[in-house]
């Protein structure tokens, strides 16, 4: 597994498929199992992937407690060392939740690395932006009484519920990949704690008027984490972005609908 060290972090990452370069950054609590097998294999047919941790993540060998306080700032100089240790001058972005947050700050505090980019149910802080929808609190709850009774089920249980939407949960039988993704990684709660307040700290719509890369926004209209009314709100700051709804989807949207997420990022790329 090969790593990158950046500052007192060894992150890790993973590289597949071939086209053109694409990095993936993921959001809150996420890591790279996350993405899915059938979103990555949809994307690999096209480009040439690779998916990294955030610090304090899965295999970061520095561990939780080295972590320390960061920004989303402070997150986006980690994927632009990733396309250091890659070898790639520039690439596409798609980013996530907090994972769009940081392509927002990578797009514009190095728009020489990004050709375009994708924002994913996330949001842009500032006026108009809002982070009031019901998910987030229940799950940093349940996720703070696992870490505390080491019981993860209901922890996992609580993260399917909220990221994904009710007609996709009608069919429970999901719910078995779902779990084993997400318990594929470590995820401390305190490196969890200190996202959520980077997420809170994060406010580029001042700027996002500047963002050049050609913009993709793609939102679940059914989001609990990430409301929707976030989406146009980026989509009208940044110039000739293109908005595409996803209804009745959850925050998940690549989760839910690998092959339709996966051919938005083809057809923005090219």
């Amino acid at each position: 597994m090969p790593y990158v060290q950046v500052g007192d972090h060894a992150l890790s990452w993973r590289r597949r498929g071939a086209g053109p370069p694409l990095l993936l950054v993921q959001g809150m609590a996420g890591h790279h199992a996350l993405w899915g097998e059938a979103f990555l294999a949809a994307l690999a047919a096209d480009f040439d992937v690779v998916t990294f941790d955030h610090r304090g993540i899965g295999a970061d060998r520095d561990g939780p407690d080295a972590v320390g306080d960061f920004t989303v700032a402070d997150l986006a100089a980690d994927a632009a060392a990733v396309l250091d240790v890659v070898g790639w001058d520039d690439a596409h972005v798609l980013g996530i939740s907090l994972g769009g947050m940081v392509a927002q700050e990578l797009a514009l505090g190095r728009p020489e690395r990004v050709r375009s980019v994708v924002l994913g149910c996330t949001y842009a802080g500032g006026a108009g932006a809002t982070l009031d929808a019901p998910g987030p609190l229940r799950l940093l709850q349940a996720m703070q009484l696992a870490a505390t009774t080491g019981t993860v089920e209901n922890a996992v249980r609580t993260a399917y519920e909220v990221n994904l939407s009710p007609a996709f949960r009608a069919d429970d039988t999901q719910f078995a990949a779902f779990a084993a993704a997400s318990l594929a990684v470590r995820v401390p709660m305190p490196v969890v704690l200190q996202q959520a307040k980077a997420v809170f700290g994060h406010d580029t719509s001042g700027r996002l008027p500047g963002l050049a890369a050609p913009t993709l926004v793609v939102h679940g209209t059914a989001d609990q984490m990430i409301g929707y009314a976030n989406a146009p709100v980026i989509a009208d700051l940044v110039p000739r972005a293109t908005l595409r709804p996803l209804d009745g989807v959850g925050h998940l949207l690549w989760w839910e609908q690998p092959g339709v997420t996966a051919g938005l990022v083809r057809e923005h790329c090219r």
